[in-house]
């Protein structure tokens, strides 16, 4: 079928008995490709050889697929989307399309989206919803939903079912198939289904279009064989499976020359960087020790896990110099009882003792963290447990949630026997310790100079930029628009629960970001 017989075949009202009978025959083809999550069949992963490729290249046939079009990328979730997302853009623009910042103007719309919690996929079945009037407006305009909500059956039958507005649907093994997709959906009436459930390849050489000259995003690794019982992550994102060093080292090279301040090494479960690699002894101590070397004035990573968070990792971040002194570390729960439960594989006292290894090497350490409340069977003690962790531990920042069952993970199997009214309870009080203890962190800056990484102007005020500390402090202050991606000075004159303002001594680096 050429493009102009899918155009008008487009018209017709989707709605009607043929196509019903096409989405039906495409859902059985569907299962065949990815069963629903089973915790069982997916921890006997592991005998599948992971393939590199370093070979990555735009077809012929299909260059200059996108010239007269433009298309628009709608991002939800979590850092790795957003890489995803800078990945699907490079190709859009090697193949001849131009980026648009409005559905209007879009010819092609992908929704790269997040499953880790049930409102994240609400709103992309809104926005599915909001998108059908557009399509009948535009027949011609490609409506695409791909990221980890494609790689859950239930959520690809639905759309099958409900949304015949949508032209594909591809997942998160397959974004570098993008051109072969959008060829097909062109050439297609059906909707174009393809998802893997393959543990996932290791795909080099993928162009990517940055967001921004200042701060860059660098996958080392891929997947997550953890299998915490509330997170789906480990059924859509595949298993672990770890870029090579030398690519890794290369990547951040090429970024360090392009005038980069800042990197932010990315994994689902980053510090279990290294274990799958044959026969190397090199995980991500020796990574980061490796990284610290090259001439880029920042280096972060996220996010960790207490489990794999290793005496040598602590060591090389104990060196400073480029390696910022901010760590996210998940707690989830301060009740061993419930860790156990959501198979975290540590108790309280272990992730005590992992945080006093890393305050005694890096006394100023800023620990952040992620809280669930309202777990399957967690009690008012278990709850209390958790409160009184976070005041031990001294965490300046917390990013808390209400538990709510994802389907296809052990825990929706769970009784969710926490009434919602104690749930929010809980939250409230957690919250309540978050801010004080935010505003605690902030006080101490006060009076203080400190190195921000200026980003661009403040979001309420033009007139005031805005930049983070080593310490992944927001600081706001008036300064030259000269000083954006530039790393400066700045004395703190005021402590707010979430940020800090202040005033611009001097610049400390000069260096133009390129």
């Amino acid at each position: 079928m050429n493009e102009k017989q899918r155009l008008d075949s487009n018209l017709v009202d989707a709605a009607n008995s043929s196509d019903k009978k096409s989405a039906k025959d495409y859902s059985k083809y569907f299962e065949q490709v990815i069963t629903a999550p089973s915790l069982k069949e997916a921890k006997k992963r592991g005998k599948e050889e992971v393939k590199y490729h370093n070979d990555f290249a735009i077809p012929e046939e299909f260059r200059g697929m996108g010239e007269g079009r433009k298309f628009y990328i709608r991002t939800y979730g979590c850092q790795m989307n957003e890489h995803d997302t800078e990945v699907m853009a490079g190709i859009f623009l090697a193949l001849g399309y131009e980026p648009t910042d409005s559905t209007e103007d879009a010819n092609v719309i992908l929704l790269n989206t997040c499953a880790i919690r049930e409102n994240a996929e609400n709103k992309v079945f809104g926005e599915l919803g909001h998108l059908k009037s557009l399509k009948l407006e535009k027949p011609d305009l490609l409506i695409g939903v791909c990221g980890c909500m494609s790689q859950e059956e239930s959520v690809v039958n639905k759309i099958l079912k409900t949304y015949q507005q949508v032209d594909m649907i591809f997942g998160t093994h397959n974004i570098h198939r993008l051109p072969n997709i959008l060829n097909e959906a062109y050439m297609s009436k059906e909707m174009v289904v393809e998802v893997w459930s393959k543990e996932g390849d290791v795909i080099e050489n993928l162009p990517k279009v940055r967001r921004g000259k200042i701060k860059a995003w660098v996958n080392i690794m891929y997947g997550c064989d953890k299998f915490c019982t509330y997170c789906i992550v480990p059924f859509t994102r595949g298993k672990e499976r770890s870029r090579r060093p030398e690519e890794i080292i290369h990547e951040v090279r090429q970024l360090a020359a392009q005038g980069y301040q800042e990197v932010t090494l990315l994994g689902q479960n980053v510090n279990a960087y290294g274990k799958d690699l044959e026969g190397a002894n090199y995980g991500l101590g020796e990574l980061m020790d490796d990284l610290r070397k090259i001439d880029i004035p920042r280096i972060r990573f996220t996010t960790s896990h207490p489990r794999d968070f290793d005496d040598r990792l602590i060591e090389v971040l104990a060196k400073g110099g480029n390696l910022m002194d901010h760590i996210h570390l998940p707690v989830q729960s301060g009740s061993t009882d419930v860790l156990k439960i959501m198979a975290r594989k540590y108790t309280r006292e272990q992730y005590l003792e992992l945080v006093r290894k890393i305050k005694a090497a890096i006394p100023n350490v800023a620990l952040t963290t992620d809280i669930i409340v309202g777990y399957p069977n967690e009690t008012d003690e278990q709850f209390e447990e958790t409160m009184s962790l976070y005041r031990e531990v001294g965490y300046e920042l917390a990013y808390t949630f209400i538990y709510s069952p994802r389907e296809g993970t052990p825990a929706a199997k769970m009784e969710d026997n926490v009434p919602m009214e104690v749930k929010k309870a809980r939250l409230q009080r957690l919250n309540a310790l978050v801010n004080e203890l935010s505003l605690e962190a902030m006080k101490k800056h006060e009076g203080q100079i400190v190195d921000v990484l200026v980003e661009g102007e403040s979001k309420n005020n033009p007139e005031v930029l805005a930049g983070y500390t080593s310490r992944n402090k927001l600081v706001n202050f008036a300064a030259p628009k000269s000083a954006i991606g530039k790393i400066v000075k700045v004395k703190i004159t005021q402590a707010k629960t979430w940020s800090l303002n202040g005033e611009m001594v001097e610049e400390l680096q000069p260096a133009e970001v390129k």
